[in-house]
C-alpha cells in the first residue's frame, strides 16, 4: 500500500499546469520575446543606419559667400557626416548601428582626407607665401581633425571617466573652418592662390593617395584568395571615402585656382584627374570580393579600385610637373 500511494503522488508533482512548470514556461516565453526584440533592434537598426552617400554632384548647402570654395566643401563634408548624419565609427556594438563597418570606414576615409587637406590650408594656402603667421582658426581645425574617429564618450583604454567624443572634436573643427572662411570673405584672412601653393597641395594629396595604393598592393600580395574578406571590405570603404572626399575637395580647389589652371594650360589634365577620382569614388559593389587578381570567376574589387587610384595618382603627379615642382 505504501508503494502504491507514493506511486500515485509522483504524477501530481510534475503535472502540467503546476506552479513550477508555469514559471518555467513564462521565463522561456520572456527570453524568446527578448531575443526576438534584440535581434529586430540590431537588424532593423543596422539596416536603417547603413548610408554610403557618394553623390559626386554634392555642393555645400550653406557656403560662405566670398570665401574659399575648398574650405566651404571641407566644412560641408564635416557637417554632413557628423551633424546631419550620425557619426558611426565610435558607436559601441549595442547601438542600432554598432555592427556596421562599411559606413564607419567610409566616414573615416572622408574625415581623413579633410584632415590631410587641412594641413595644406594651414601650411600653404592660409598664409602669404607659406611664411607668415599661421591662421589661428586653421591651426585649430587642423589639430582637431587629427583626433581619432573611434573615441566614444568613454575611452576605456585610458579611463572610466567620460571624455570628449570624436564628433564633438569634429564639430569644433567645423566651427573653426567656418570662422576662417567668414574672416576670409571679410578680407581679414589669407588664401594664397599662387601656382606653387597649388603645386604643394596637389603633391601632398598625391603622396597620401600613394600611401593608399601601397596598402592595396600589400593586401593583394598577402591575400588568401578567400573571396569574402573583411579586411578587404574595410580597406575598400576607407579608400572609397578618401577618394570621394578628395574628388569633391580638388574639384573646389580647381575653382579656387581657376586662373592658375588656365594660365598653365592644365584644363585637360585637371579634368582627366577629376574623372579618374570620380570613377574611383563611385565604385560600390553589392559585396566586396577579394578574389586573386588572376581569378577567372570572381572580381577583385580592391584591384579595380587601385587601378583608378593609380591612374589619378599619375595624373596628379603630371599636374605638379607642369606647375614646376
Amino acid at each position: 500500500m505504501v508503494l502504491f500511494s507514493e506511486t500515485l503522488r509522483l504524477p501530481r508533482r510534475g503535472r502540467i499546469g503546476s506552479p513550477a512548470t508555469s514559471w518555467q514556461q513564462r521565463t522561456v516565453r520572456i527570453l524568446v520575446v527578448l531575443a526576438v526584440l534584440v535581434t529586430a533592434y540590431l537588424v532593423i537598426g543596422n539596416f536603417a543606419s547603413h548610408r554610403i552617400e557618394d553623390d559626386t554632384g554634392f555642393v555645400p548647402p550653406n557656403p560662405v559667400a566670398g570665401g574659399s570654395y575648398t574650405v566651404n566643401m571641407a566644412a560641408a563634408l564635416i557637417e554632413r557626416e557628423v551633424v546631419t548624419h550620425q557619426w558611426q565609427p565610435n558607436d559601441p556594438w549595442f547601438t542600432p548601428d554598432g555592427l556596421l563597418d562599411n559606413t564607419p570606414n567610409f566616414q573615416q576615409g572622408i574625415i581623413s582626407a579633410v584632415g590631410r587637406l587641412s594641413f595644406e590650408l594651414l601650411d600653404q594656402l592660409g598664409r602669404a607665401r607659406g611664411s607668415s603667421q599661421a591662421d589661428p582658426d586653421l591651426e585649430r581645425a587642423a589639430g582637431l581633425l587629427q583626433f581619432p574617429g573611434n573615441v566614444w564618450i568613454i575611452d576605456f583604454s585610458k579611463s572610466l571617466m567620460p571624455t570628449i567624443p570624436s564628433e564633438d572634436q569634429y564639430r569644433a573643427a567645423l566651427r573653426a573652418l567656418v570662422s576662417y572662411n567668414t574672416r576670409l570673405a571679410e578680407g581679414q584672412a589669407v588664401f594664397d592662390r599662387r601656382a606653387d601653393s597649388l603645386a604643394a597641395t596637389v603633391q601632398r594629396v598625391a603622396a597620401d593617395l600613394g600611401s593608399q595604393s601601397a596598402l592595396i598592393d600589400a593586401h593583394l600580395e598577402r591575400s588568401s584568395g578567400f573571396i569574402l574578406n573583411r579586411g578587404a571590405d574595410d580597406l575598400f570603404y576607407q579608400n572609397k571615402g578618401k577618394l570621394y572626399a578628395y574628388y569633391l575637395l580638388l574639384r573646389e580647389v580647381g575653382r579656387d585656382f581657376e586662373r592658375v589652371i588656365q594660365e598653365r594650360n592644365l584644363q585637360t589634365v585637371w579634368a582627366q584627374t577629376m574623372e579618374s577620382l570620380r570613377e574611383a569614388a563611385v565604385l560600390q559593389p553589392t559585396v566586396v570580393l577579394d578574389a586573386s587578381t588572376d581569378s577567372a570567376m570572381f572580381a577583385s574589387h580592391l584591384a579595380s579600385q587601385g587601378f583608378y587610384l593609380l591612374r589619378a595618382l599619375v595624373q596628379l603627379n603630371e599636374v605638379t610637373k607642369v606647375l614646376g615642382v
